[in-house]
């Protein structure tokens, strides 16, 4: 028998035991929970195609944009998907920030990151910088969402990520049970760049999970615009008005 022939039979054994063991241990969509078919990764292409788009990027003047006029000065501003209680999004942003799935974050990214290339939405921008967590923090999680994230639209946009720039220094609490004000309040000066001149006549996109108030992304765009000539933009995964 000959090498060719034995690389042959390999091949459909291991097809074999990999079908099998996906009968077993089946990986499922984590959109909507349903095993996913042999070649589907991560998102059952039924939910790619079923997930809620706001196609903000298609628009002057869309929601997000208006979430900051007045507030802080951002070239542009767009969000993937629409967050809504109980659709498919908050299912999927539950197993990105909670359950170790960091890979949705970089594999939607991506997706993302191709869609906008189409219509060069970010065709002057220089680079991508991801709302950092506290060290603290981010050792609890083992991650931070929001690089992997930044880590899938630089593949898409192939603009280089950058994760040291902009850091917390403070520790701030959580978010989820804040109004508006309270929102702000808890954010307004726990950012710092200490090395200002490394954005100094730049363009950033400022990418984080899920933006609601717009007051971390406020706090964080207010920051990065003490460097000379810098340029801020903004991009999420997905968008809640609640």
């Amino acid at each position: 028998m000959n090498r060719n022939n034995i690389n042959y039979q390999q091949a459909i054994m291991f097809n074999y035991f990999e079908d099998l063991l996906s009968l077993v241990f089946p990986e499922i969509c984590n959109a909507c929970g349903k095993p996913l078919y042999k070649h589907e990764m991560l998102i059952c292409n039924y939910c790619k195609v079923k997930l809620p788009f706001t196609n903000f990027h298609l628009l002057n003047e869309n929601p997000i944009d208006k979430t900051f006029w007045g507030r802080v000065k951002i070239e542009k501003a767009s969000a993937f998907l629409f967050f809504h209680k109980g659709n498919r999004v908050q299912q999927l942003m539950h197993r990105f920030k909670y359950k170790g799935k960091k890979e949705i974050g970089e594999h939607i990214g991506e997706i993302y990151g191709k869609e906008l290339s189409k219509n060069n939405y970010f065709s002057d921008a220089d680079l991508i910088i991801p709302v950092p967590l506290h060290p603290i923090k981010q050792k609890k999680r083992g991650y931070n969402q929001s690089e992997w994230l930044a880590k899938g639209l630089s593949a898409g946009l192939s603009i280089p990520t950058q994760n040291n720039i902009l850091l917390r220094a403070i520790a701030s609490s959580t978010q989820t049970k804040k109004n508006r004000f309270e929102r702000w309040q808890n954010v307004e000066t726990i950012f710092k760049v200490e090395e200002l001149h490394l954005i100094e006549n730049k363009h950033i996109i400022l990418v984080d999970d899920v933006i609601t108030t717009g007051a971390t992304i406020e706090a964080c765009a207010n920051t990065l615009l003490k460097a000379a000539n810098c340029k801020v933009s903004f991009l999420a995964l997905a968008y809640s008005n609640k």
